[in-house]
């Protein structure tokens, strides 16, 4: 499979997701900008995958990101998309460009919802609907130390 077959419209991602479920695969969902992938991006995701047998990631649009993160994104969402893609543990890639990825995550409706442990259960977005249809909404202990912000400023004082 190539990595630009992974990266789904929201309809194709419903049905993808449904027909995961109905073969009795547990599909968990992060969500993030993603901007410069690193380490702890890596680490993290592959963690998600480990609690699942499906993993997939909502991608803030470009939009998305400038409105969270003024001055970026860094790289445009196709390429940060192909990028998440072609990682062997992400099983599918769609991108959001609402506020927060409420409605994606209602309507795909996955098993399991996972963001890194720097949020509380409480503080993740859906973690009412996930929990509401019997699925679990947890953390992932994050790599210290990585963060885009943090390479973005290393590069700069290189510079």
């Amino acid at each position: 499979m190539w990595s630009k077959d992974k990266i789904l419209s929201r309809e194709a991602l419903v049905a993808a997701v449904a027909a995961w479920q109905a073969a009795g695969e547990q599909v968990v969902f992060t969500n993030g900008c993603f901007d410069l992938l690193h380490l702890g991006h890596v680490d993290y995701l592959e963690k998600a995958r480990h609690l699942g047998q499906r993993l997939v990631v909502g991608l803030n649009t470009d939009a998305s990101v400038s409105r969270l993160k003024p001055g970026r994104p860094l790289q445009d969402e196709v390429s940060r998309a192909r990028v998440l893609a072609s990682l062997l543990f992400v099983d599918a890639v769609t991108l959001f460009d609402e506020q927060t990825p409420l409605a994606l995550i209602e309507s795909v409706q996955p098993d399991i919802l996972v963001k890194g442990d720097d949020y509380a259960v409480s503080q993740i977005v859906g973690h009412e609907v996930v929990l509401a249809r019997g699925g679990r909404v947890l953390t992932v202990p994050l790599v210290l130390g990585y963060s885009t912000t943090r390479i973005v400023e290393r590069i700069s004082q290189t510079s």
